[in-house]
């Protein structure tokens, strides 16, 4: 593993980057030729379209965007707003509204929208008059040229509609429930992620919004996926409520053999963490869009996994069998857990998946890349299958996603809430201290058999102790590690009552 990260740098560039490169790698890109407009409209026209695609040698469409959108900085780019009232449905009473994005920055490629109504599909046509250019010199009329996606908003009980969720940039998109900012972000298929072969990032080339009748409480959308290795079809269910649920159904058609690729995946930013605070005068507690990546197997053990920013690039593999559930999570929910006004990271959504199905044998994959600022999504993960993707056959799947405050599926037993670690008094020690917390904690007859099962491979751990508060629900272990020389560690960490489990097991990589 460590002997492949200079050969890994440049194929993850994009990455490392964050989301916005990652776009920019599938930008020169407009919208993939769509099935014609037509007086109907059928789930099953899609998927015979991305069939017939996927017989065809992948075709990368021109860049087309005109000036002066060729050429925006950031700032001119987000200073395009939607005038108010300009959604499609604004005030129709269906739930729902639909933003068109202006093109243009980083996201330069053309996206077909199409709307379906009473069973035929319209498409989108450009409108200049939805936006407000801010300071840009633009022509008196513009030719259409398309969107970059769109923005999904709902209606609020008694209040203005809010954002629910973001569909931009290659296979990108992303949710909040309410109350939320915006945080981790969802991939609609990942292929080759930090492989030496270099990353390959499919993109979302078409959209097909289903209008919802009247006080609807789902949002429908078909996608068009392609990229040089797979064209598929994506359908997704969108239902607010005090979690922001997203059912999704794929069918790929892969082109060639894929051997290398994620269903599920997503990315999160972290800059730094109590586990890992490198930058000493950043006044701030942490900086990270979520605390670490959960982890329910297809054998039921809980796992938990903090994530950090790292020095150098690091993998971690999960191996399972069906597994029942995963996600990006934040656990710390006080701004004082952070100690950022404007950023507020304890607003962000955290991310829970479960397969529908079964996925048989894989790993999730977790990828840490080095970063310097905390807007670059550093944080990566996803489902790996042991089966490929063989050219000319199809394969479906489907999952389900809860964009949330907490997850619905928690651990019935004690969790870790807080992790950190700095140097131990004693010389080429590590020392940890990890906060367990949970009602399993005030049951008298667990915790008189109370011990914590510490395993590090290489090293040893040394000086165990564990510091119940049966009052505050929560358990506190400290211990040292010695490394022994090596330059990482790796730890699994369980509170047990004698041979019973009473809580998840906690993991973690410590590197020099």
């Amino acid at each position: 593993m460590f002997e492949r990260r200079d050969v890994l740098k440049a194929a993850l560039g994009a990455i490392a980057s964050g989301f916005a490169p990652l776009a920019r790698a599938q930008a020169p890109q407009a919208a993939a030729p769509p099935p014609a407009a037509s007086p109907s409209f059928s789930r099953d026209m899609i998927v015979e379209f991305a069939r017939s695609l996927a017989g065809k040698p992948y075709a990368p469409p021109p860049t087309d965007l005109i000036q002066p959108f060729a050429s925006l900085t950031y700032e001119q780019f987000v200073g395009i707003k939607t005038k108010p009232g300009s959604a499609l449905w604004a005030g129709e009473n269906r739930g729902f509204s639909i933003e068109p994005l202006h093109r243009g920055n980083i996201f330069t490629a053309a996206v077909d929208l199409f709307v379906i109504e009473n069973g035929a599909a319209t498409r989108i046509a450009y409108d200049q008059s939805r936006f407000d250019y801010g300071g840009l010199k633009i022509p008196e009329k513009l030719p259409d040229i398309g969107y970059s996606g769109f923005r999904a908003l709902h209606a609020q009980p008694g209040g203005p509609e809010a954002e629910l969720a973001i569909f931009q940039g290659a296979s990108f998109y992303r949710a909040v429930a309410a109350g939320q900012n915006l945080g981790v972000t969802a991939r609609g298929l990942s292929i080759r992620t930090a492989d030496p072969r270099g990353e390959e990032f499919p993109s979302f080339r078409s959209f097909w919004i289903e209008k919802p009748a009247a006080g609807a409480n789902a949002l429908v959308i078909h996608a068009l996926l392609d990229s040089p290795s797979v064209a598929g079809v994506y359908h997704f269910t969108v239902r607010p409520g005090e979690a922001t649920i997203i059912d999704t159904e794929l069918t790929l058609f892969p082109r060639t053999n894929v051997d290398h690729y994620g269903l599920a995946g997503f990315a999160a930013a972290s800059l730094f963490t109590p586990l890992d605070r490198r930058r000493a005068d950043d006044l701030r507690s942490a900086a990270t869009a979520i605390n670490g990546v959960q982890m329910l197997t297809g054998a039921n053990e809980w796992l938990w996994r903090p994530v950090s920013n790292r020095e150098e690039l690091q993998f971690s593999s999960f191996m399972d069998v069906n597994p029942k559930g995963f996600g990006a999570l934040v656990r710390n929910r006080d701004v004082a857990d952070y100690q950022d006004d404007d950023q507020h990271w304890e607003r962000r959504p955290s991310l829970w998946i479960e397969p529908l199905g079964e996925w048989g044998e894989g790993t999730i994959q977790l990828v840490e890349i080095p970063t310097e600022s905390e807007n670059n999504e550093n944080i990566v993960a996803y489902w790996r299958p042991k089966a490929p993707l063989v050219g000319g056959a199809v394969a479906t799947f489907a999952y389900r996603q809860f964009w949330c405050w907490e997850p619905p599926t928690r651990p019935p037993m004690a969790v870790a809430v807080q992790a950190r670690s700095g140097r131990a008094p004693a010389a080429k020690l590590r020392r940890f201290v990890v906060v367990f917390s949970g009602d399993i904690l005030t049951d008298q007859q667990k915790t008189a058999r109370l011990s914590a099962a510490l395993t590090t491979s290489p090293g040893s751990a040394t000086n165990v102790r564990t510091f119940l508060n049966a009052q505050a629900k929560t358990c506190r272990v400290v211990f040292d590690v010695d490394p022994a020389g090596a330059n990482f560690c790796e730890m699994r960490l369980v509170l047990r009552a004698g041979e019973e489990p009473i809580s998840e097991t906690w993991l973690y990589r410590w590197t020099l």
